[in-house]
This record gives C-alpha cells, structure tokens and sequence, in this order.
C-alpha cells in the first residue's frame, strides 16, 4: 500500500517537474500575454513601409560611390544580381512569418528551428546592426544638410535629428505607424518623379535640348569602371575589382528590406498582409532600385567630380548621384528641391532604424537573452528601456565632428553591411531548417498561408551568395592595408562566433533535431487573435468603395 503512495507521489513530482519544464520552454517559445507590444500597425501602413520603408543612403546617396568605381553597367549588374538574392531572402522570411508572425524577431525563428544559441548570437548581431544604422542615417542627414550650408556646427543638427527620431519613437506605433506611412508615401513618389525626371532629361528634355542617350556608356565613362588600377596595374583586374565592389555598395542599400520581419509582432492580421507585403518586395527592387540605378547610369558621367565617393569627397559636395544630375543639366532650384526630399528620405530611414533596434532588443528580453529590464513596455507598448539605450548609440554620429562625414559614412557602410550580411545566411538558414522541420514532421508546405516559391535551392543560392560576398567585401583594406577599413569591414564576423559559441559553451546548448523542431507552440494564441481581430472587422460593416480604394493603394 505504502509502495502504491510512494509510486503515485513520484509519479506526481515527476508529472509537475515535467510541466515546469513545459511551462519553461513554452515561455521562451510564445509571446508574452501582458505588458507587450501593441498590434497598432494597420494593412496600408504595412505595405507602406515594407514598399518605401528601408529606401534610404544606401540607393540615394551610396549609388553615386558604385558608379564611380563600376561603371553604368557595373553598377546596373551589382544590384540587379544582390536584388535577386534580396529577394530570396525575403520570401523565405515570409514564409516563417506567416506560418508563425510573433513578437520575437528573426531571433525567435532561429531560437526555434535551429538552436538557442543561434538564435541568441543572430538577436544581438542584429541588434549591433541597428545600433550603428540608425547613427548612420543621421550622418548622412548631415551630409545632406551641409549641401547648403556649413557655417552652422555638423553637432547641432545631429542633436535635432536624434531628438526628432526620439520623440516619434516614443509617441507609440500607431503614431510611428502613421508618420512612417506618409514619410514612406513621399520616398515612393519621389522616387517615381525622380526615375521619370531622369528619363526626361536623358531624352533631351534639358534646358540645353541634349539627348545623352546612352552617351555616358561609352568610353571613358563607361559601361564599367575600374577600381585600384594603380594597386593592381591590370585593367581587366581593376573593372572586375569595380564590379565587386558594386556588390558590397548593393548589398548595403538592400540591408534593410526585412524589417518587415520585425513589424510582424506588431502587425493587425499578420497571415494576409505579410504576404502582400512580401510580394510588393519584389516591385520595389524592380522599379526603384534597380530602375533607380539604370537612370542614374544614364544622366551622370562616373567620372564627375562631384558625385559622393566614402572618404574622398569634400565637406558640401552633392551627396546624391540626382542632385549632381539636375546641376549639370542646367535645371536651377530643382536640386534644392531634391535635396531637401533626400533629406525626409535619410531622417525617415533613421526614424525606422530606432523603432527595429528597440524592438530587436525587446524580443532579445522577452527570451531571456538581454537584461529583463528591457521588457518594460509603457502604456503605449513603446518598450522605452529599449528605446533609450539604442537612442544612446546614436551619439556615435559625433564622430564626423573630428573626421570628414563621407569617411564616418564608409565606416558605417561596412559595418552595417556585414552585420546585415551575416543577418541575411541566419534567415535563409533558419528557413532551411524550417522546411525540413515540416517534412521531417509530416508537414505539407502546401498547407503554410505563404509558400515561398524556387525553394529549398532559393535559400541555398541566397546564403552561399551572400556569404561569399562578405568574405571578400573587404577586398580593398589590403591594397594598402588600411586598420580602420579592415576592422569596419570584418569586426562582425568574430563577433558573431563570439556570441554563438559564448552562450553555446555556458548553456551548453545543441541543434534541435528536425524531429523535434516545435512548430506548434505559441501558435494557437495568434490564430485566435486573428480570428477575433477579422470578426472585429466584419462587425464594422462592409466598407466603403472610397476605404476599399484606400486599402488597395
């Protein structure tokens, strides 16, 4: 009788260890239910910001650095191949996001398909990555500004654009969301009349009646450039070292498109408006960037003084490819005109670079793998510990004060290149291991809410490509060898084993085998949060024809 008591304890203790142990790995695996962030972003401003969101240096001010070293062609080549592995990389993410659209990032994904401590070291090199962005975009903020004036302190306008990114920031999404849709509806509008006034100008229409045609293509302007010809004293060598270099320049004006990954935790019916999302990807890269970089190819000689060359250019010079555009065709105003849109294009970029960075490293708290006091979230769902600490790293942009903003922009380019470099291989190996979680499972894709399509070979082009780009990106540290672009350019690299084998070592932690993958928790609770928010929907009534017309736009 007594062996029967004993027996039933035991197996009691062992029964509420077992749900501890549940209850434990359930809690790094679903979303927090109270003193969370809010699904305020709606459809449009969604779509928005996925279309316009991430559009920033990189295309408007970086494309003038690629064209001087690749050439028209070189650089219409460099991002249309980094295009198409961007866009890889973002349908895998999609389809991990629709499956399971929670509050943790892209972390969250690789925490549960991969290992914890792939996840850990992925979160905070992420985090790394917006922490130098967002000081970045405010740098070139200053760029654009000292366009028209330098009389003023570079300081003084770097502490008005951090107070104006901050106070949005802090306001809460539905404010972010809203401020960001209309900062995001400029950018594409602007880019439209910009990719048509280049077209406009290269046709003839100029005050100077000129057709340029593809006049710029030619000899000695084009169709490729050369780079470190007198390092390497071979002009085959020094046109494919220009080409390379494009693909770097590429690979950091796309770095940037998947933050869609993260607005999912705050998204209002994350199933249906991630994937139209995803999709709308695809039209942007098309039309803006490599559109964007065809026209520039065409209306500016790479070898123009005046294009923005990271470390050469002087203090004033015009900091995008357009703005050099309109002066040497003649049109007078028209590039203050520019000037000042670039500049909501860059301060826009650098106002969604704080929101990422804050929400990156409140999904690293949510899992135990940042300071708990980074969960806190104010009655507007803004997590403003968070929001502080990556508001503090935007002070890295005083270092133009003692150095030059274009040699403080190159830096940053390399930095935030690799860190997004290294962010990219996480994604697409996290997908892989997703996809064979489902067959390993019984799991059919067809059944997912998304399936992204050329896969699994998608994803495996999409991390040898990039990896093998990032390897070699910091070609030109070595003739000569320079120690500040050496260390920009590969600092991410140790620093991510360092964080992988870190946590690996102290928690001893291993790759979840695919039979164990968990594919279920934490989703229950989301399909019934859409659930409710489309019955929400439907109670409202049908919508207007103006409100569907919105919607759709």
């Amino acid at each position: 009788m007594s062996a029967e008591k004993h027996e039933k304890r035991s197996s009691a203790s062992e029964g509420s260890e077992l749900k501890h142990e549940e209850e434990a790995y359930d809690g790094e695996l679903r979303d927090p239910q109270h003193d969370t962030l809010h699904r305020g972003l709606k459809a449009r401003q969604i779509s928005m910001i996925a279309l316009g969101g991430a559009v920033g240096t990189g295309l408007i001010i970086g494309s003038g650095t690629a064209l001087v070293r690749g050439g028209p062609l070189g650089i219409l080549l460099g991002y249309t191949f980094v295009g198409l592995v961007c866009y890889l990389v973002m349908i895998a993410l999609g389809e991990m996001a629709a499956y399971l659209p929670h509050k943790k990032g892209f972390a969250g994904y690789a925490t549960r398909f991969v290992d914890p401590a792939f996840g850990f070291a992925l979160g905070w090199n992420y985090l790394m990555k917006y922490l130098i962005v967002t000081p970045n975009n405010i740098n070139a903020a200053g760029a654009v500004i000292q366009y028209w004036t330098v009389r003023v302190n570079i300081a003084v306008w770097m502490v008005i654009f951090i107070a104006f990114i901050f106070g949005i920031n802090l306001l809460g999404v539905r404010v972010f969301g809203e401020l960001e849709f209309w900062f995001s509806s400029i950018k594409v509008i602007t880019l439209v009349g910009l990719l048509l006034m280049g077209i406009i100008i290269d046709l003839g229409g100029n005050p100077h009646h000129d057709r340029y045609g593809f006049r710029y293509w030619q000899h000695p302007d084009g169709p490729m450039g050369s780079y470190l010809l007198a390092q390497v004293h071979n002009p085959h060598l020094a046109i494919f070292l220009g080409f390379w270099s494009t693909l770097t320049n590429a690979l950091f004006a796309y770095i940037g498109t998947e933050l869609i990954g993260v607005t999912v935790g705050e998204a209002q019916n994350p199933r249906r408006n991630i994937p139209i999302a995803i999709k709308r990807t695809f039209l942007r890269i098309v039309v803006f960037y490599i559109g964007g970089v065809f026209v520039i190819g065409l209306i500016v000689p790479r070898t123009n003084n005046d294009l923005f060359v990271a470390n050469k250019s002087k203090t004033g010079a015009a900091a995008s490819p357009f703005v050099v555009a309109t002066s040497l065709a003649g049109i007078k105003v028209l590039n203050h005109v520019i000037n000042a849109t670039i500049l909501i294009f860059v301060l826009s970029a650098a106002n969604s670079d704080l929101y990422i960075g804050s929400r990156t490293l409140y999904a690293l708290a949510i899992e135990g793998k940042a300071p708990s006091v980074f969960r806190k979230v104010n009655r507007m769902g803004v997590p403003w510990p968070a929001l502080l600490l990556c508001t503090a790293f935007c002070s890295l942009v005083f270092l133009n004060v003692h150095s030059s903003s274009q040699k403080v922009f190159g830096w940053f380019v390399n930095l935030v290149s690799a860190f997004g470099a290294i962010t990219w291989m996480c994604i697409c190996y996290s997908h892989i291991r997703f996809m064979k979680a489902l067959k390993a499972q019984g799991l059919s894709r067809d059944s997912l809410p998304y399936k992204a399509p050329f896969q699994p070979y998608g994803s495996w082009f999409a991390l040898v490509s990039t990896a093998i780009i990032t390897i070699f990106k910091g070609f030109d540290t070595f003739m000569p060898f320079t120690k500040d672009t050496f260390v920009t350019s590969y600092i991410a690299l140790p620093t991510f084993v360092l964080f992988w084998g870190g946590y690996k070592l102290y928690y001893r932690t291993s790759v979840i085998p695919l039979h164990k993958v968990d594919l279920i928790s934490g989703k229950r609770e989301i399909d019934e949060e859409e659930e409710r928010f489309v019955a929400d929907e439907k109670a409202k009534g049908p919508r207007t024809l103006g409100q569907r017309v919105w919607d759709s736009l």
